[in-house]
Order: C-alpha cells, then sequence, then structure tokens
C-alpha cells in the first residue's frame, strides 16, 4: 500500500473515532489506542511504521509548539516556583524510583543481572516524561479551574525538556562519552539552556517578521518555519530541541502573534495550529496502537505493572510534597489539585520516541521498547478512562454546562436591548429612515425574545449564579486595582516598595480566586 494512501486512510479512522467517542464521551486518545490495538491485532491494515525518525522530525515539534503558543507567560511566571518544584524534583524522582525498580526485578524477569544502573535511569527517564493531551481537553469541556490546567500544561510542557536531558545524559554515560558530576550538571545547563537562547532568538526574528506582514497564509508559514526550524537548528548543535521550539512557541503566542494588527490573522493562525495538534495527535495515538507488540506486553506483564505503579507513587509523591510545601504561601493550592495532577501525568508520545531513539546496538532495547510502550498504554488507558470519575469525586469541577448557557443567553439579552435602544436612537436623529428602523427594531426584537426564552428555560441553582457572578464582577475590580496602583506609581505619588507590596497583595488575591473558579 502506498503512503499517502496509509496516512488518507489513517484520517478517516481517525475523524471516526473521535466522532464515535464524543458520542460515548470517551477521551478520543483512549479510543484511538483501543481502535489502532484492535486493527493491528487482525492485521487488515499495514500503517506506515511508527520510527523514531517520523516521531522526532513530523510530530514533536509540531505538538509542543502548539502546546506553547497557547500559554500566557503571565499565567507561567504567577506559579514559576511551583512549576520547577513540579518538574525539577518530578522528573528526577520519577527516574530515579522507577530505576530502582528496574534494576531491582531484572534478574526475576529479564534473567539477568549485568543491567547497570545507567540503563536503569535511561528507562526511568524514558516513562518520566507527560503527555495529559486528554485530560487538558477533558477540564477545558467541564470547566476545571483555570489555575489547574495552566499547572498541568505547564509542568507537562517543561518536564518534557527535563527528562529529555536526562536521557541523553544517561545514554552518553552507557556509551563512555561522560565524565564526571560536574561535567553532567555542566551538559545538563547548557543543552537546555543554549535551546532556550536558540528558540528565543528564532521566536524574536518570527516576531521581527510577522509585525509587518498583513496576510495570515505567510503569517502561518512563518510560525511553521519556527516551530520545525528552531527545533531543528537546536537539534543539529546538540541541544535541546524541545526546550528550544518551547521558547518559540512562548515568544510567538505572547508577542509575534500579539503584535500583528489584524485580529483575524491570529484567529487563522491559532486555529491552523489548534487543527494540526488534533491531526497529529490522531495520527500518532492510532499508530501507537498500531506499534503496540501484545505478545511481548503479556510475557514481560509484571515488570510493566510495577513500572507502571513506580511511575505513578514517585509522581504522587512529588505532588503532594510539593502541596505541603506551598500550603502556607500564596502559592497554594487545594488537596483535592495534588490528587488530580497526580492522576493526570499520563504517559505518551514523548516517552515512545525516547525508547525508540536507544541505539540498536544497546542490549535490551526490544525489552525496554516493550515496557516503555506497556508503561504509555496503561497510562492511557486506565488513567484516561477513569479521569472523569476522579475529578467529579473530587469536585473539581462543577456545573460548567448550564452555567455557560447561562452566561451565553444572559448576555445576549443584554446585547440585543442595547442594539434595540441605538436603532430608537437613530431613527430619533433621523440617521435612518423609519421603515428601516422599524425592520431592524422586530428583528432584533425576535432575538432579544428568544434570548430571553432560553434564559427561562435553564434550571439552574441560585447559588451557582451568584458564585460565578462574584468571580467576575471580582477579577474586574481586582485588574482595575492593578491599573490604579500602575497609574499612581507613573505619577509618582506611589513608591515602588508600596507598589510592588499592593501588586503582590492582589495578584495573591487573584490566585486564591483561580484556585477554585471554572
Amino acid at each position: 500500500m502506498q503512503y499517502e494512501t496509509s496516512i488518507l486512510i489513517l484520517f478517516i479512522i481517525a475523524s471516526a473515532v473521535t466522532l464515535l467517542a464524543k458520542r460515548l464521551k470517551l477521551p478520543y486518545t483512549v479510543a484511538l489506542i483501543g481502535v489502532g490495538l484492535l486493527i493491528g491485532a487482525i492485521h487488515i491494515f499495514h500503517p506506515p511504521q511508527l520510527t523514531q525518525e517520523l516521531l522526532y522530525a513530523i510530530f514533536l515539534p509540531g505538538l509542543i509548539f502548539e502546546a506553547a503558543v497557547h500559554l500566557k507567560i503571565s499565567d507561567l511566571l504567577k506559579d514559576f516556583w511551583t512549576l520547577i518544584a513540579l518538574v525539577v524534583p518530578g522528573v528526577i524522582l520519577s527516574t530515579f524510583f522507577t530505576a530502582v525498580v528496574f534494576v531491582a526485578t531484572s534478574v526475576e524477569f529479564l534473567h539477568d543481572s549485568s543491567i547497570t544502573w545507567p540503563v536503569g535511569i535511561l528507562f526511568g527517564a524514558a516513562v518520566a516524561a507527560t503527555d495529559p493531551v486528554a485530560v487538558v481537553a477533558l477540564f477545558r469541556q467541564l470547566g476545571a479551574p483555570r489555575r489547574l490546567r495552566i499547572l498541568i500544561e505547564g509542568e507537562s510542557l517543561l518536564n518534557d525538556g527535563t527528562s529529555i536531558v536526562i536521557f541523553i545524559l544517561a545514554l552518553q554515560l552507557i556509551q563512555g562519552e561522560l565524565g564526571g558530576v560536574g561535567v553532567a550538571a555542566l551538559d545538563f545547563f547548557k543543552i537546555v539552556g543554549l535551546g532556550l537562547l536558540i528558540g528565543v532568538t528564532i521566536g524574536f526574528l518570527a516576531d521581527l517578521v510577522m509585525s509587518k506582514l498583513d496576510d495570515a497564509m505567510v503569517v502561518i508559514t512563518i510560525t511553521t518555519i519556527a516551530a520545525y526550524g528552531s527545533f531543528l537548528v537546536a537539534d543539529q548543535l546538540g541541544v535541546s530541541g524541545v526546550m528550544s521550539t518551547v521558547a518559540a512557541g512562548l515568544v510567538c503566542g505572547n508577542r509575534a502573534l500579539n503584535n500583528i494588527a489584524f485580529p483575524s490573522i491570529r484567529i487563522a493562525t491559532e486555529s491552523f495550529w489548534e487543527y494540526v495538534s488534533f491531526a497529529l495527535n490522531s495520527l500518532i495515538f492510532l499508530l501507537i496502537g498500531f506499534s503496540i507488540d501484545m505478545s511481548i506486553l503479556f510475557q514481560l506483564w509484571p515488570l510493566v505493572l510495577l513500572a507502571y505503579f513506580s511511575v505513578l507513587i514517585a509522581r504522587y509523591v512529588v505532588m503532594l510534597g510539593n502541596w505541603g510545601i506551598f500550603r502556607l504561601t500564596r502559592l497554594k493550592f487545594p488537596f483535592s489539585w495534588s490528587m488530580v495532577m497526580g492522576w493526570a501525568g499520563i504517559r505518551g508520545a514523548l516517552s515512545m520516541i525516547l525508547a525508540l531513539s536507544i541505539p540498536t546496538s544497546l542490549p535490551y532495547k526490544a525489552q525496554i521498547v516493550a515496557l516503555v510502550f506497556g508503561v504509555v498504554l496503561l497510562s492511557i488507558l486506565v488513567q484516561g478512562l477513569s479521569m472523569l470519575p476522579v475529578v467529579k469525586l473530587l469536585k473539581v469541577v462543577g456545573v460548567k454546562k448550564d452555567l455557560t448557557a447561562y452566561e451565553v443567553a444572559k448576555a445576549e439579552t443584554s446585547v440585543m436591548a442595547e442594539s434595540i435602544e441605538a436603532i430608537r436612537l437613530l431613527a430619533t436623529k433621523k440617521r435612518i429612515h423609519e421603515d428601516s428602523a422599524t425592520q431592524l427594531e422586530n428583528e432584533f426584537l425576535g432575538m432579544m425574545a428568544k434570548a430571553r426564552s432560553a434564559l427561562d428555560k435553564i434550571q439552574l441553582e441560585k447559588e451557582a449564579i451568584i458564585i460565578e457572578e462574584f468571580f467576575q464582577v471580582k477579577r474586574s475590580l481586582l485588574m482595575k486595582q492593578k491599573e490604579q496602583y500602575l497609574n499612581m506609581y507613573q505619577q509618582g505619588s506611589l513608591g515602588y516598595a508600596a507598589y510592588n507590596i499592593l501588586i503582590q497583595k492582589v495578584d495573591g488575591q487573584i490566585l486564591e480566586m483561580e484556585n477554585v473558579e471554572g
């Protein structure tokens, strides 16, 4: 079968499965893997091989850039120390905890005592990276607190780079290309730091070009060059392509797209990257299902389970530890969040990319790849399928659907009333003909009547309405306070130290709101 035909068939399958998953209220990533496993088992279709080159060159840069371009730097900076605490110890602890289990049990299940600690760390780093694409989509749909979504997305984006660097260092150690601890630490900062520098540079170059453009197609092309170019340049220079693409995406999303004069261009660009993310995720999760060899997994199932639970336990240790550390500070978050974030640590594409990148000369590559695929499969099936009951059990989400419908109907009623007043004013001032005014007024009265009818039909508890309106008004007032303090500082009526204290106080109140606000 030709390559083009295979890709077309994959897209047809992905579209059908996604529509079915929505009807059945299943995470589409889980459904795609399930269908991939089923079709792969009965051998009715032979898709392209899921190779390290395919994943690394095509899938990874696009997925990382899309995640980064939609994140606000200001949101990441608000929770900078929380994210750092989650990412660095989280990946390191998960890596080493899994390595301990892997090395300790290798004699029993792989029948060999020659597996070294570097090999264990290599495996641990491969399964340390998270890929919560289905979780974030579910949270957006259910209206989970915005700050919780930012913490999960930000942590995933940053821990990808950390796990890759640890993986590379472990691989160099196995191959005898790494010096002592000092050299490893220096390599770590060089790989991460230079990767970020390259990404920021390419992001600012894209901003320089995009600020002068008024063509959406050219802007989309420039962002595509930034996404894949930042990854390629960094990779060719031997530093972190992931960190480079993260930095380029953040700069493009927070600066380059904001500096474009036409909102329609930004909307078109963001829509393009949302489609890219959907297309790449659909293909990759289908191909994961096709690529998993269940016969090898059945042979190694005790070790797969041990590896999976070790990763899960390590993640909860980090989440609960961070909850305890920050609970007495302004960066605190609810205990229920730590439980949800632990369960949201689903493994995915990056883990498989790292496993497939292991040189064929390394002993037990086949077993390590099978174990990584097994951990990915378990995390997607177990955690992905149970995420909705978990967030509902912990009461992290509320009555978002009815509340959104209420807000839409209320806003439409208000805007239609203002439009009718504007039409009457135009008619009074003889700006439009009386017949035109009557026709327009009747049309808008009909639209307002529909909105009022929809508003009356919505059955929503009074308490939910009051809470939502309270948050909306309070957020607006707090943002106004920040603006007033800034004006006072700029006019010289407020000193810098006092301004800084007041801003931090307001930011703390906003963070408190985001702990419960949807």
